[in-house]
C-alpha cells in the first residue's frame, strides 16, 4: 500500500499542511481528515505543501474541491505550493489553476496570505 502522511504547522491565523507520499484511493481519507480537522479548529487559511508528494489521483483532487467553498465562505482560502512538475501537470490538466492559486514555494503562498491580511486592514 502507498505511503502517505500529513503534518500541521500553525503560523498566526494560517495553517500549513505538509503532505508526504502518494495520494490515491487508499490514502485520500487521511487528506480529508486533515482538512476536516482544520475546519473543526476554525482554521480556514490553508497552505498545502506538495514538496514531498509524488502522485495524486482524482480521489485526492476531490478533497480539495470538497473544502474550497467552506474555506472561502469563512474568509479563508486554500493555496497550493511547491508541486513537482508531474503533480502540477495533473492539476493543470483538470483546470485547477483557474480555481486555486498555485505557488512555486510555500513561502510565496504564505506571503500572499500576509499581503491579503495587510490589504484588508
Amino acid at each position: 500500500m502507498a505511503e502517505f502522511q500529513t503534518s500541521i504547522q500553525d503560523i498566526d491565523d494560517l495553517t500549513i499542511i505538509h503532505l508526504n507520499g502518494y495520494i490515491d484511493a487508499h490514502t485520500y481519507p487521511m487528506l480529508e481528515e486533515a482538512f476536516t480537522n482544520q475546519v473543526e479548529r476554525s482554521r480556514y487559511k490553508l497552505v498545502v505543501d506538495f514538496t514531498n508528494i509524488k502522485y495524486i489521483n482524482s480521489a485526492g483532487l476531490g478533497v480539495f474541491m470538497a473544502f474550497i467553498e467552506t474555506m472561502r465562505g469563512n474568509a479563508g482560502d486554500i493555496k497550493l505550493a511547491a508541486m513537482q512538475p508531474n503533480v502540477f501537470n495533473i492539476f493543470d490538466l483538470l483546470g485547477f489553476p483557474l480555481l486555486y492559486e498555485i505557488f512555486p514555494t510555500v513561502e510565496e503562498a504564505i506571503q500572499k496570505f500576509t499581503n491579503n491580511n495587510e490589504a484588508a486592514s
